[in-house]
């Protein structure tokens, strides 16, 4: 057993516990609070004062699947297959790579799960992974059966391939082929159904519309790519168009429309929240917007959009707390929310008696640039303990 003593344990389900003690056994969380004891034999750590919190999450990163330091010049990366718009069957599992030099950087600073998947070049890109920054296997990180559907408007695919001469080359192109494909799925699905049930033949097999059954069965979450507020209505318009359990990605002018966002009931992954002017579809990026998202009631989690950069997510966050971001919702935007999303607040995400042992020890208030992450735990192991 290991217990960890004066800690400020941040539970962000349940307050926050002065000068604390928590309990692991078995990685789980046997016990936390201000009374209790230390049972007699158990290794003990003094956290010295320091926040003791849920290990972060960050639900939108291209962790092990981009790869870094990135290939050579004039190579593509493994997060975008670029040899076509629409590629549903891809799956970012087979481009985990556990030994990613991201893993140990973003692990030191405090987060433990992750999701990761390919990127926004493709109007349809792929299945993505949720996992753990542990393991030597794709399947040792992965916790299985929380796999998500990308897909990307806006100024990206457009881009990509409109710059070979392919569609889509407009916006107009991009709605078009992401409708048409949901169509396609839908009516292979259909099929499927009806020879599941009536003893029709079954559709000829198709490993795209295979892929997107579930997404269009409303199984499995499409996260749709939009910074700009008419790309992020038009994703709320196919969405409701095929039924679809979705999220935004970025939502980078939401502000605009915060009105439609709440109407709506949109899940906002909010990101990168330090742009550059780099294109024009994210010019309107201000640290304000996760601040005013929250403020209209809307579930809003946090991302650093990146690979090893995830290190600094915290301190963005802080960067958005100055800017009128609630410290609640900023815990809750890379905590509770972010695991519920996934699908695993039931193992992660708050502390809480039973929950996998997955906590990080700071030494002073997590979201800011003066603070590092002293202890880092996943699933009652040790991997940092400056403590």
């Amino acid at each position: 057993m290991i217990a960890i003593i004066n800690a400020k344990i941040v539970t962000v389900t349940n307050g926050t516990i002065e000068n604390g003690v928590l309990l692991v056994e078995e990685g789980k969380i046997k016990a936390y609070g201000a009374d209790v004891a230390v049972p007699e034999g158990a290794e003990v750590i003094d956290a010295k004062g320091g926040w003791l919190t849920p290990g972060f999450i960050d639900v939108h990163t291209h962790m092990c699947t981009f790869g870094e330091p990135n290939t050579m010049p004039g190579l593509q990366n493994d997060g975008n297959e670029g040899s076509s718009p629409i590629t549903p069957e891809i799956r970012a599992i087979e481009a985990l790579n556990p030994h990613d030099m991201a893993v140990e950087k973003v692990r030191n600073a405090g987060f433990t799960t992750c999701y990761t998947g390919p990127g926004s070049a493709n109007i349809i890109g792929g299945t993505g992974v949720t996992f753990k920054l542990r393991g030597n296997s794709p399947e040792e990180m992965e916790i299985p059966g929380h796999r998500h559907m990308k897909m990307a408007l806006g100024e990206n695919p457009k881009r990509f391939y409109g710059s070979k001469g392919q569609a889509p080359w407009t916006r107009m192109g991009t709605g078009a082929m992401l409708r048409k494909q949901l169509q396609l799925a839908k009516n292979y699905s259909d099929e499927l159904i009806e020879a599941e049930t009536n003893g029709k033949p079954k559709p000829k097999w198709d490993m795209q519309l295979e892929a997107l059954v579930p997404v269009v069965r409303g199984e499995m979450k499409a996260r749709i790519h939009a910074h700009r507020a008419d790309d992020i209505l038009t994703a709320i318009r196919i969405a409701k168009e095929f039924n679809l359990d979705f999220s935004v990605e970025h939502v980078t002018e939401g502000y605009k429309i915060t009105q439609e966002l709440k109407e709506n009931n949109v899940d906002c992954i909010v990101g990168p929240l330090m742009m550059g002017p780099m294109k024009m579809e994210i010019w309107g990026c201000k640290q304000e917007t996760p601040g005013i998202l929250n403020a209209a009631g809307l579930n809003v989690m946090l991302t650093a959009d990146t690979g090893s950069q995830t290190a600094h997510l915290p301190m963005h966050i802080g960067f958005c707390m100055a800017r009128g971001l609630k410290e609640q919702d900023a815990f809750e935007g890379v905590t509770i929310r972010a695991a519920k999303f996934l699908g695993v607040g039931d193992k992660v995400g708050s502390i809480e008696v039973g929950k996998d042992a997955d906590i990080a020890i700071f030494d002073g208030h997590p979201f800011s640039n003066f603070t590092l992450c002293k202890l880092t735990m996943i699933d009652g192991v040790i991997y940092k303990n400056e403590l």
